[in-house]
């Protein structure tokens, strides 16, 4: 009888349930353990649900920013005087019961996926006992919702459990009030002053979309500017979009605590400022879920923030034990998840892989406009870490653009000097999620700026001005322009 190789997996995100896809076609045995529902939270409280409120606010923007100049003439009963006023409104209740519905169902056909694949989905809590046994194996003990207790042995465990929101001592929420995001989805109601307390990439993308949705928004930075980890031009741009749509953006401003007084809420600042709006969102970063799980004592690594150590093919210190995802504290991304959990996979089982190359990894932030960005950075350019030429092509430049009204944006990319190999790329535009594509594959590929410039574009396009920029950097490298 073939001996069939036995994989555990803890948490049903991207790493997890993308694993067990590979895992189950590959001929293992698969166990996904999982509490909340695969897709994790990138599919119940993150990434899917915050995108689609994103949608919602996005038609707002295009609508309110775009149809005078487009010649859209909206015809209501506002009286003359007020005409200047919002003229679209948003039932937030709606929106979330639609967000909350997408969610489900999302998770609803991953787990068709999965359990399809062959491999078994237990609804649960798992954490590891103690040391590999002389066989090779790992004992993993389930805690089922009922509070009884199942063992499993498997022959490789993949922990791929994420992580939650932070929360400061003297601000914790009460899904009232007081939110972080996961719990912005229980409102019925718009927030009429909502202030958003942190900077990052989850705390502007919602400062941006209920902006967007009507609310009056504060967005407390404790940094210089806004997106302190993203390319700074991009930030810049985006400050400024900000601020001219009226939000008041705060930088070097760190908040203290938050509390609520009667149905308002008030925000201290580390300076003795106070803030007062109708709702807080605590949007201060993530903690990895490695607590509770038997994994140091199993000689898994975990690193002093909590994430657990791994290399470059998804494995922990502990033989027979790879990680994932958002605990691993590699990159918190969806696409960065799958993939270490694909990579682990195909290494236990044998099948080929290549180490993960972040230096591939596209990412978008999904403000209006969007900020998208692969491969090397401004930071790494200005910091030595890689020599390379810069191009900067504002879209106010590209004949689409100016049809469509837009006036913010921009396409940067970055190449070597001597070959022209294209090693990074910024797009801040509507849809840079989409438009990132072909230089994520030039950056992928090794293709050089004279490969890009040479390739058709539609006209007119807004891709358009990804050429143009490659054909800039081209005609410089044939002048000699360092």
């Amino acid at each position: 009888m073939e001996y069939v190789t036995r994989i555990v997996i803890i948490g049903g995100g991207p790493g997890g349930y993308e694993a067990a896809l590979v895992a189950a076609q590959l001929g293992a045995e698969v166990t996904v353990v999982d509490c909340d529902g695969l897709g994790g939270a990138s599919v119940l409280t993150d990434c899917v649900p915050s995108k689609t409120l994103i949608a919602t606010a996005e038609v707002m923007t295009t609508f309110d920013s775009s149809y005078e100049e487009l010649g859209i003439i909206v015809a209501d009963d506002t009286p003359h005087i007020e005409q200047a006023a919002r003229v679209v409104g948003v039932d937030l209740g709606k929106v979330n019961r639609r967000v909350k519905r997408l969610a489900l169902a999302q998770s609803h056909d991953i787990t068709a996926a999965v359990t399809r694949a062959g491999a078994r989905v237990m609804r649960g809590r798992g954490r590891l006992e103690g040391m590999q046994a002389l066989d090779g194996s790992r004992k993993v003990v389930v805690r089922t919702a009922d509070g009884s207790e199942e063992t499993l042995t498997a022959d490789a465990v993949l922990i791929a459990t994420g992580g939650h929101p932070r929360e400061l001592p003297d601000a914790l929420p009460d899904g009232e009030r007081i939110l972080n995001w996961t719990q912005v989805y229980d409102l019925d109601e718009l927030p009429e002053e909502l202030i958003v307390v942190g900077s990052g990439v989850t705390g502007a993308e919602f400062a941006g979309a209920y902006q967007a949705l009507g609310s009056r928004v504060t967005l407390v930075s404790s940094r210089d500017r806004v997106l302190p980890g993203e390319d700074p031009d991009a930030a810049a741009v985006l400050e400024d979009v900000f601020r001219r749509r009226g939000m008041n953006v705060m930088g070097r401003s760190r908040a203290q605590s938050a509390k609520r007084v009667g149905d308002r809420v008030e925000v201290t600042l580390a300076d003795g400022r106070v803030i007062t709006g109708s709702h807080c969102l605590m949007a201060v970063g993530a903690v990895p879920n490695s607590a509770g799980m038997g994994l140091e004592d199993a000689g898994v690594r975990l690193r002093e923030s909590g994430h657990i150590w791994t290399d470059k093919v998804s494995r922990t210190t502990a033989p027979g034990v790879y990680a994932a995802g958002d605990v691993t504290g590699v990159f918190a991304l969806a696409s960065v998840a799958a993939m270490q959990g694909r990579i682990a996979m195909y290494h236990f089982l044998g099948d080929a892989v290549a180490p993960l190359n972040l230096k591939t990894v596209s990412s978008n932030v999904f403000t209006d406009p969007e900020i998208a960005t692969v491969g090397y950075t401004q930071a790494d350019v200005d910091g030595g870490k890689i020599d390379a030429r810069v191009v900067k092509l504002p879209l106010l430049r590209n004949p689409r653009a100016k049809m469509q009204g837009i006036r913010d944006g921009f396409v940067k990319i970055f190449c070597r000097p001597g070959t022209g190999i294209v090693v990074g790329g910024v797009v801040v535009a509507p849809r840079a999620s989409e438009l990132i594509h072909p230089i994520s594959i030039a950056v992928d590929n090794n293709l050089t700026v004279e490969q890009i410039a040479n390739a058709f574009t539609v006209y007119p396009s807004l891709s358009g001005s990804i050429a143009e920029v490659a054909r800039q950097l081209h005609t410089r490298k044939e002048n000699g322009d360092g």
